[in-house]
């Protein structure tokens, strides 16, 4: 991982998380990319659903910065087959939302950021659909 990747991400997700708005949007995208996505969401308390994905994204980038799998891993095991089941082919669909949200909210978004974000957050995905 280059180092110059974790800390775009780093100081881009700063400039997106303190504004809630940034994870409602998230989940507008999310779930209007998929029918089968929305229905995963239907009994969910989606205030509670942002706070979550909040530290999940966190977790991704912090991996990125060289923390350890462990969040991850769970992570992983609580959307497995086992868990929420999470397909692994939605996970696109969630790295597509998060890109089009961050584009919205990141004053400094460009195509170097979008390119670091993809970099740095890849291997935690990984780590999260592997576990399905």
């Amino acid at each position: 991982m280059d180092p110059a990747d974790s800390d775009i991400v780093f100081q881009s997700y700063g400039r997106c998380c303190n504004n809630e708005q940034f994870f409602v949007d998230f989940y507008d995208f999310f779930m209007s990319s998929s029918e089968e996505v929305r229905a995963m969401f239907t009994e969910t308390d989606m205030k509670q659903q942002r706070h979550l994905l909040r530290n999940g994204i966190m977790q991704l980038v912090l991996h990125a910065r060289g923390l350890p799998d462990t969040k991850l891993r769970a992570l992983g095991e609580s959307h497995s087959r086992r868990g929420y089941n999470v397909r692994p082919d939605f996970y696109h669909l969630w790295l597509e939302a998060l890109m089009k949200t961050l584009r919205r909210h990141d004053p400094e978004f460009s195509d170097t950021v979008e390119s670091a974000w993809r970099r740095a957050i890849q291997p935690g995905i990984e780590i999260i659909r592997g576990a399905y």
